[in-house]
C-alpha cells in the first residue's frame, strides 16, 4: 500500500484496529492514501452482486462514500475531529460482472467544516463504471460515540 510519508503513523494505527466494518464485508482493500487522491479495490462477487448477477449500485456507492470518507478524515486534525457523510450521489454508467473494480476519490473543497469529494470506480480494464461525489461534514471528536 501506498501512504503519504506524513500520513504512516496515523495510517498504521487506523488499519491496526481490529473492529470490523462494512468494508470487512465487501472485501475493499485500500491501495493508496494520500491527503489528495485515495484508492481501493472491491471483488465483484457474491457479496457486492445484485439478484441479477450484476455489480450492485449500492456497493458501488459504498465503496465511494468509503474512499471519501477516508481521503476527508486524512486531511483533518485527527486528534479533535472526524469526517461523517452529509449527502452522496452517484451515476452508474455501465454493468460488471466478475473481477475486481477500483475506486479514486479526489477532493473538491476542503473546508474546515465540510469536504466535498469526486469518486469513479473503474473495472480492471480501465472502464468508468460509476461516478458520484460525496459532502462530508467535519465534526468535533467528542461528537462520535462507540459502541
Amino acid at each position: 500500500m501506498k501512504i503519504q510519508n506524513e500520513l504512516k503513523e496515523i495510517v498504521t494505527a487506523f488499519f491496526s484496529q481490529k473492529e470490523r466494518n462494512m468494508g470487512h464485508a465487501l472485501g475493499i482493500e485500500f491501495n493508496s492514501l494520500f491527503k489528495d487522491e485515495v484508492r481501493a479495490t472491491m471483488p465483484v462477487n457474491e457479496n457486492t452482486r445484485q439478484p441479477f448477477g450484476l455489480l450492485h449500485g449500492g456497493a458501488s456507492v459504498a465503496l465511494g462514500e468509503t474512499i471519501c470518507s477516508v481521503g476527508a478524515w486524512l486531511n483533518v486534525d485527527h486528534q479533535t475531529q472526524s469526517a461523517v457523510g452529509l449527502e452522496i450521489n452517484a451515476n452508474h454508467l455501465r454493468a460488471a460482472r466478475s473481477g475486481t473494480v477500483t475506486g479514486v476519490a479526489k477532493p473538491i473543497h476542503r473546508g474546515t467544516s465540510t469536504q466535498i469529494w469526486q469518486y469513479d470506480v473503474y473495472t480492471e480494464s480501465g472502464k468508468h463504471l460509476c461516478t458520484g461525489r460525496c459532502t462530508l461534514a467535519i465534526i468535533s471528536n467528542r461528537t462520535v460515540r462507540k459502541g
